[in-house]
């Protein structure tokens, strides 16, 4: 971690972002090296125009690419295009833009020509495919963001008529035929974006009331306003900083928004543990400027660019450890929501903590444990048999006070919300409701840390078989389950999970560097966490050679 972790970007921080536009358009991707192809990974394909990663050649290849996808499918709605306020999303959205209008696709932009948040397009193109008439088709979205990347970096989502981050299978064909079609990119047929602005198939869309109007469906805004809480909305220079504004006005709340300005450099921003520009709401040294004015505010919420990420600061905590604050809104959503069905599941990611699976077991509701991605819990949260699936990254959402469908994908600003909700409902902040929880069913210590591994070892570790794991302890306790399929579902992890009675670790590939993150946990405290990653790294490390 670098000494400057937490404090002021400096001038020499800041990425150049002429320099940026110019590549994303003058540079030339090489088709022959993977490094330079479009690569979808879990959030869709990312990359900076500086590298030869994100250009206009990849952004045009992936929107024809998804153009014959919708096509083949037979969506024959409306795209509902999104883009987050990186300095690359904008000349991206105008090349997709492009390419949908050549290819005749309806497309629905911002009536403000501005910002949307990625759970803003998910509730979108569900309460648009809810509402179809008989002549109508499917929609489904496009969101440009990198989420929380540094300045430099762009990235291109793809949402299906589901609303949620697109399958593997999905996007693996997407991939594949954009990398076809990079090598010739400049053939594909586009309309000039003053004439596709202006096409009748390009329709100006209010996202902001659509979102923000239906709120009350999904999070009790009267209570919020009635508790008179002082909030403080901090939007890190991204695509919800309208939408608090909007928020505030519709319901009548005590809220600041913090840092309302938008800037493409990030200037304003703390510099993340490593010494980058990082918008990230679930780090401390991202959102100290937050951190450090909590006590001005009864509760104060922090979102990355696109909105799909929260981040929790109460004035006696710091910034709530996502794991901590998905326990919280867990415990209070299943005593607080009597329309869910009595079936409906908690959903966690499988490097989520295991505290979450002691509390569903506690107040007798069924966990469904899925590998990492939120796509895992789309058909139970589009179908109401998921009440709530979240990630252990600061990503989750929830249904509608009656059980239905709010968003498929992350919604920051949801969870954001309820955190004043709880607070507003309960009199307690969700720090405090953490600490009785972590007293009822104790106190873990979690991290996860880096491991080197060659490209080898990562496709060995990503094929594991249980059997191949021949220790049957890990750090003193008997160990309890081998697992490389998630529980909940049986779909593959792409890596291994150990547990034992009071500690676990799950070791997964990284897609982009030459290491595998290893995740883990312990209820007996940070020396046997630290006893569990070193015995993890050495089971693994026999088990792929």
């Amino acid at each position: 971690m670098t000494s400057r972790a937490g404090q002021p970007a400096l001038e020499s921080d800041l990425v150049d972002v002429a320099e940026l536009l110019d590549a994303y358009h003058d540079l030339e991707p090489d088709p022959a090296d993977p490094a330079q192809q479009v690569a979808f990974g879990t959030s869709g394909h990312r990359g900076s125009s500086l590298a030869g990663s994100f250009n206009e050649a990849h952004i045009a290849a992936t929107t024809a690419a998804i153009v014959e996808y919708r096509r083949a499918q037979g969506y024959t709605g409306p795209v509902y295009l999104a883009r987050d306020t990186h300095a690359l999303s904008e000349p991206a959205s105008i090349t997709a833009l492009e390419v949908l209008a050549a290819a005749g696709v309806p497309t629905m932009i911002d009536d403000r020509d501005s910002y949307t948040p990625t759970p803003v397009l998910s509730h979108a193109v569900l309460k648009h495919n809810a509402n179809l008439g008989a002549a109508q088709g499917l929609a489904d979205g496009i969101v440009i963001t990198p989420s929380h990347n540094p300045p430099r970096d762009g990235g291109f989502k793809y949402n299906p008529p589901n609303g949620g981050p697109a399958d593997t299978d999905v996007t693996a064909w997407i991939e594949g035929r954009a990398n076809e079609l990079l090598p010739r990119w400049r053939e594909i047929a586009r309309t000039p974006f003053q004439r596709a602005f202006h096409l009748d198939n390009t329709t100006n869309f209010d996202f902001t009331s659509s979102y923000v109007d239906d709120l009350p469906q999904a999070i009790d805004m009267e209570a919020i306003r009635d508790s008179g809480l002082r909030i403080g909305a901090d939007p890190l220079g991204g695509a919800s900083v309208d939408y608090w504004a909007a928020i505030a006005e519709r319901f009548d709340l005590d809220l600041d928004v913090v840092n309302p300005d938008v800037d493409p450099q990030w200037a304003f921003m703390t510099l993340d543990w490593d010494g980058r520009i990082r918008m990230d709401c679930s780090s401390r040294f991202a959102m100290a400027s937050l951190i450090a004015n909590r006590d001005r505010y009864d509760i104060a919420t922090g979102n990355d660019p696109d909105a799909d990420r929260h981040g929790i600061v109460t004035p006696d905590g710091r910034l709530m450890q996502p794991n901590h604050y998905l326990a919280v809104a867990i415990d209070y959503l299943f005593s607080h929501r009597p329309e869910w069905a009595a079936g409906a599941a908690v959903g966690k990611t499988l490097v989520s903590s295991s505290l979450i699976d002691r509390l569903a077991a506690a107040r007798g509701r069924r966990l469904l444990e899925v590998p990492v991605g939120f796509k895992w819990f789309v058909p139970g949260l589009l179908d109401g048999s998921v009440g709530f699936g979240g990630e252990e990254s600061a990503g989750a959402s929830f249904l509608t006070r009656t059980g239905g469908v709010w968003t498929t994908d992350k919604d920051g600003i949801l969870m954001d919300l309820l955190a004043a909700e709880i607070t507003a409902v309960t009199g307690q902040t969700p720090s405090q409701r953490f600490a009785a929880l972590a007293d009822e069913f104790g106190h873990s210590a979690y991290a996860r840390i880096d491991a080197p591994a060659t490209r080898e070892q990562k496709a060995a570790l990503k094929a594991l078989s249980p059997e191949q794991v021949t220790a049957d302890t890990l750090a003193g306790e008997p160990i309890t389950a081998k697992l490389t399929q998630a529980p909940g579902n049986g779909a593959a992890i792409g890596g291994l999970k150990v547990t034992t009675d009071d500690a676990w670790f799950a070791a997964r590939p990284s897609g982009t560097e030459d290491v595998y993150k290893i995740y883990a946990e312990s209820f007996r405290g940070e020396d046997h966490l630290a006893r569990v990653q070193a015995e993890a790294k050495a089971v693994v490390d026999q088990a792929i050679g």
